[in-house]
């Protein structure tokens, strides 16, 4: 059973008492925040009072819920849910597939994908295609999670020049992505790389104080430094697409920017 369905089983009110918690929010603090009345978000929580639909929904967008969970709440609360989720082969989303697609050529001769939630790859061009000599077949096989094929010694690790510093910012950026969805199957991916076996005398690294976090990747014998950009679509009603991220490598330097292009020639 996922936990959404587990969800489900429990009252409105414990789940919002753990969304507020886990912004570190008392009650007082949601309760002015979002303009209601302390009183009465005390009773939502206590189950002595039962919030309505928009009283949820306004809760929940106060407290930054990603759309998948608020529709967990409204299901909790024995509402309908409010947000859809479709795959961006449903036709009401061929605008934003071909978008995606439009962004990922257009990026060309720079590396470029596009991931869901779950960091599994949706999209990709041709650039980053080229990048993925060597990598063992089983994980090129759908549905296939990019950070597992970063950082899994027979994916991309042993070309990545600066794997311990690399490896410490996509697990910094997952740490911040579990901190924002509360997702146990994040929670699973994130022990699931920790687990990885890293490379003989590959340092840790604090990225603490770091701006920016080029991935050095060997592609036949050169060594291309790139940084990441990511982009996400504004305000979107759709799960699908609020879940989408485009993640495009741009190079860090002349050298690399001039390799990729020949590379593309």
């Amino acid at each position: 059973m996922n936990a959404q369905a587990l969800d489900t089983q429990r009252p409105i009110g414990d789940l919002l008492r753990e969304w507020r918690r886990h912004r570190r929010l008392s009650q007082l603090d949601l309760a002015t925040g979002a303009e209601i009345s302390a009183r009465h978000l005390s009773f939502v929580e206590s189950g002595r009072a039962n919030p309505s639909r928009d009283m949820i929904l306004h809760l929940a967008q106060y407290l930054d819920v990603p759309l998948r969970e608020r529709n967990a709440l409204l299901v909790a609360a024995g509402f309908a849910p409010a947000f859809r989720e479709r795959t961006l082969d449903d036709p009401a989303l061929a605008s934003a597939r071909a978008t995606i697609d439009l962004l990922l050529k257009g990026l060309e001769p720079y590396p470029a994908l596009a991931v869901d939630r779950y960091w599994q790859l949706v999209a990709s061009n041709q650039a980053t295609l080229r990048l993925l000599g060597g990598v063992a077949p089983e994980l090129l096989e759908p549905p296939v999670n990019v950070l597992r094929l970063s950082l899994h010694p027979a994916g991309l690790a042993p070309r990545i020049r600066n794997l311990g510093q690399w490896r410490a910012h996509l697990l910094h950026r997952l740490h911040q992505q579990i901190d924002a969805s509360h997702d146990p199957q994040l929670i699973a991916l994130l022990r699931e790389l920790h687990a990885l076996p890293m490379p003989g005398g590959t340092p840790g690294t604090d990225i603490a104080s770091t701006i920016a976090v080029p991935m050095q990747l060997e592609v036949d014998g050169h060594v291309l430094s790139m940084l990441s950009t990511t982009t996400v679509f504004g305000t979107p009603v759709d799960i699908t697409l609020a879940e989408l991220a485009l993640e495009a490598f741009v190079p860090a330097d002349a050298t690399t920017a001039e390799r990729l292009r020949a590379m593309a020639g």
